[in-house]
């Protein structure tokens, strides 16, 4: 078993796809509850992870993800 330490940004980043796929179904739900306020809070929050996810890849010269 690996001794690999995990952060919280090693774990974001390992699952990002899944994470950015919660927020934005989480997001439709609201949407269709009427609440368009709380599912852009959520849409936002997957936006900035993207952006962040897309940003770290330049500065690596693309690597990873």
């Amino acid at each position: 078993m690996s001794e690999r330490s995990e952060t919280v940004g090693s774990l974001a980043e390992l699952y990002l796809g899944n994470l950015l796929y919660a927020l934005e179904t989480t997001a439709i739900f609201l949407d269709e509850q009427g609440q368009k306020d709380n599912a852009a809070f959520y849409r936002g929050i997957a936006r900035k992870l993207a952006e962040a996810h897309g940003q770290s890849r330049r500065e690596n010269g693309g690597a990873g993800g």
